[in-house]
């Protein structure tokens, strides 16, 4: 329901509700800062531990050509959840992009949320080989 992947001790994966991509994940700490300087090493050890699983369970249900990986910080920068840090994961494929995005401000994705969700639980559940 609320497409939470993995909770961890400090940290959870979750899905993105309006993905650039087919996998668009973020990892987000349960306490609510707005910066990185804030994060305890704990914290950020964890964070960024899930952010490179994240790219290992993407890999293995999409096999996606490349990542961008970014960390939106503050309203100028584009964060969407000011004052929560957060990192996403966006997998990427040749010729992922096309005039819809770039005329219309549109992403479509060929994948609803729950499918999506679904594929990617059951990589990291180990029930996909």
């Amino acid at each position: 329901q609320n497409y939470i992947l993995l909770r961890g001790k400090n940290n959870f994966i979750i899905m993105n509700a309006y993905p650039y991509n087919p996998g668009h994940l973020m990892v987000a700490p349960y306490r609510h800062l707005a910066s990185l300087e804030e994060l305890t090493d704990e914290e950020m050890f964890e964070h960024f531990d899930l952010v490179r699983k994240c790219t290992g369970i993407i890999t293995e249900a999409y096999k996606p050509g490349g990542f961008n990986i970014g960390i939106n910080l503050g309203r100028t920068a584009g964060a969407g959840i000011e004052g929560h840090v957060h990192t996403h994961i966006v997998p990427r494929w040749n010729g992922d992009t096309n005039y819809i995005t770039v005329v219309s401000e549109v992403r479509v994705v060929p994948q609803a949320l729950s499918a999506t969700y679904a594929e990617l639980k059951a990589v990291l559940d180990g029930s996909k080989s």
